[in-house]
């Protein structure tokens, strides 16, 4: 029987020299000191290790203020933009069609009525397609125009003739309140190519005229009398550079002796 020969130690073992006894190998860099670990002192905690990193919070909410801001400021910056190009529009465009864009305008030189188109100086009483008249014949002295407010009503035959030269006749019906009555002669009184009397039987308490154009509403308040006096006084004239100065300023019906007064040539030219 052969006697067995000394014990294989495996490789991966060191052996102790003092006891013999085998025991794991250390790890590269040596083994971690007791109470050095997160637990501290023998795996307790109270030790020194790293400090515990505190989590952060994170809002779920969105803070809305100032994304309203910012939309408020691109809403008014839109706005302002718009208006701009809104203005140059209607800044380029005819006084003809500023004037045919004001609600319940009555445009007639659109129809092409041969009494309404009519500018020959007549003598007499005339009479005309509309109440107020908003063109035809009419006679050879215009009214006085130069921001005149009359009392009484007066000769359609003299009206006409300063529509011609482009003024604006601002009309309103017989025993209109007083106070609707300041609030035309607000916008009629001291302001050249302008003037204002009273109308017998009109159908409507305001009407407004200038040659082939009238607009009739209900109330001196309505902002539409401000928008026809706007884009329709001199725009509207028949007669280029024609003064409203020097006119007839008689109210009542026409006479022979208005004819002398503020005569142009015979055909109205």
């Amino acid at each position: 029987m052969s006697t067995p020969g000394p014990e294989r130690v495996p490789s991966t073992v060191k052996v102790d020299k003092t006891s013999g006894q085998g025991k794991p190998p250390a790890k590269a860099g040596g083994t971690r000191p007791a109470g050095k670990g997160p637990q501290g002192k023998g795996g307790k905690g109270g030790g020194k290790g790293r400090k515990p990193v505190a989590p952060v919070k994170v809002s779920g909410g969105r803070n809305w203020g100032p994304i309203a801001v910012a939309g408020v400021v691109v809403l008014i910056a839109v706005g302002i933009i718009g208006y701009g190009v809104f203005a140059s529009i209607k800044g380029s465009e005819s006084w003809e069609d500023r004037a045919g864009g004001i609600e319940g305008i009555i445009d007639y030189r659109s129809q092409k009525n041969p009494q309404i188109d009519d500018r020959n100086h007549k003598d007499g009483p005339l009479t005309y397609v509309t109440n107020p008249p908003v063109g035809g014949a009419h006679n050879s002295s215009w009214q006085n125009c130069m921001g005149d407010v009359y009392p009484e009503p007066i000769a359609n035959e003299h009206a006409v003739h300063s529509l011609e030269h482009g003024a604006v006749w601002v009309t309103y019906k017989q025993g209109l309140a007083a106070d609707q009555v300041t609030k035309l002669q607000e916008k009629v009184q001291g302001k050249d190519y302008m003037f204002m009397s009273p109308v017998a039987n009109l159908d409507k308490n305001v009407s407004l005229q200038a040659w082939g154009y009238q607009l009739k509403v209900d109330s001196a308040d309505d902002g539409r009398i401000d928008e026809f006096i706007k884009d329709l006084r001199l725009n509207a004239t028949m007669e280029p550079n024609a003064v409203c100065s020097g006119g007839n300023t008689n109210t009542g019906p026409v006479t022979a002796a208005s004819n002398g007064t503020g005569m142009d040539q015979p055909t109205g030219n």
